[in-house]
């Protein structure tokens, strides 16, 4: 079972709350009752998290998303359901198809080992790629008129794990922990292609 998403908050350039989805709405429900503007952020990607902080607690955490889950109502079609396959259109060059169909195991299972290798092969440029923008988008959106932005941008995508620290150096305390917490990940991704 995947765990929870979490997220931060943020009040101006004061971290607020973070953790799991309900403690940080409540927190900037709090917030937000005060009339402070609060940037609610996802820890995996950096993404705004929209809150409707209108009503009560109980109704502010009644109306939270639920987590990412397939439609259980969804029709499905035909496959595997039960193992978790799903049928899709895939559309081929006949020399492709010809040669699908002289594999061992047909074509969906010779199409299943090709994207799982590929995957495997991609695994650690993916996780880089996803890392620097998590942490530039958090970036651009909390410190992009800060002084060095661009520079730590570029010492991001770099890697350059010490430049990067040097240039979040004298943004607020929150915002370059949080920054530097983001980019820690990418910095700590394998780099090779």
């Amino acid at each position: 079972m995947t765990p929870a998403p979490t997220c931060t908050a943020f009040q101006g350039a004061r971290r607020i709350a973070s953790g799991p989805l309900a403690e940080v709405a409540l927190a900037a429900k709090r917030a937000a009752d005060r009339g402070d503007a609060v940037l609610v952020f996802d820890d995996a990607t950096s993404r705004p998290v929209e809150l409707d902080l209108r009503g009560s607690e109980a109704e502010v955490l009644a109306r939270l998303p639920v987590s990412a889950k397939a439609e259980p109502d969804a029709p499905r079609g035909p496959g595997r359901p039960k193992l978790g396959v799903v049928a899709r259109e895939v559309t081929l060059l006949p020399r492709h198809w010809d040669w699908l169909a002289g594999q061992p195991g047909g074509a969906s299972v010779t199409l299943r080992r090709l994207v799982e290798e590929a995957r495997r092969a991609g695994e650690g440029r993916d996780r880089l790629r996803q890392a620097q923008e998590a942490a530039y988008r958090f970036m651009a959106a909390m410190a992009g008129d800060r002084p060095g932005f661009e520079e730590a941008a570029r010492a991001l995508f770099a890697p350059d794990r010490d430049r990067f620290a040097a240039l979040t150096e004298a943004w607020p305390a929150d915002i370059r922990d949080h920054a530097r917490r983001l980019a820690a990940t990418a910095f700590d991704a394998p780099h090779s292609a």
